[in-house]
Formats: structure tokens, sequence, C-alpha cells
């Protein structure tokens, strides 16, 4: 096994810190949700996890923050995502491809605008005023 060099081991610092600023938190242009219930993992939502991973590093991006929970109780419609713009309704994508997800990367997390193609709802199922 080859030794790891300076450079190897300061490339792994910037990958860790880029990991945990994503993690923790902070200001955000948008919050990206993926279910990842057992439902939304055997229906592939590793796959657009790992895709929306792709598109943040790729772009270098700091300011969208990638996160998941559990079955979001439409197992039907796995892979999901909720995608939250600061000042907007959440927005619910169903039924996911990793060609789906980025378009909606571009055209709503970046851009701001809704991809209605693919959109369950918009808006948030609380029901309390």
């Amino acid at each position: 096994m080859p030794k790891l060099t300076i450079q190897d081991l300061e490339k792994i610092r910037e990958q860790a810190r880029f990991a945990m600023a994503v993690r923790e938190g902070g200001e955000f242009r948008a919050k990206v949700n993926v279910h990842m219930g057992t439902c939304g993992i055997a229906a592939g939502a590793r796959t657009i996890m790992t895709a929306l991973m792709k598109e943040v590093e790729t772009r270098s991006l700091h300011d969208v923050l990638l996160t998941s929970s559990g079955c979001a109780g439409l197992c039907s419609q796995e892979p999901m995502i909720t995608v939250e713009l600061a000042g907007r309704p959440p927005v619910k994508y169903a039924n996911l491809t990793e060609m789906k997800i980025r378009e909606i990367f571009d055209k709503h997390i970046l851009g701001g605008a809704i991809v209605k193609d693919w959109a369950l709802g918009i808006g948030s199922e609380n029901t309390e005023p």
C-alpha cells in the first residue's frame, strides 16, 4: 500500500471540511432532503443522494445543504426529495432518476423555478393554522 503524502492529506482534509460544512448548516440558498426510509432506499434513494452530492461537489457549492430523512409516507412515489428555498414553500419531487435530479438541480435548486413535470406537491403538509 502506498504511503500518503502531505498533498493527499490536505485533499482529504478539504473534502472532510466540505462535508462537515454541508452537514452543520448555516446560511444556505437551498436545503434538499432525500427521503431515505427503507422504501426510498429500495427504490433508489442512494443513487439520488449520490447524484446530488456529485452536483454539489463538482460545482464547489457551499450553500446547498443536503440532508436525509425517513419515509415520507408515499412509498409508491419513491425515490423522493423535498427542496426548500428561503422564503418559499417546500416542494416534493417524486419518482426520481439521475436525469430528473440534474434538471431539478439546475432549474429549481440553482435557478429557483419549480420543475412542475416532476413535482408531487408544493407547500407544507402541515394542516395546523
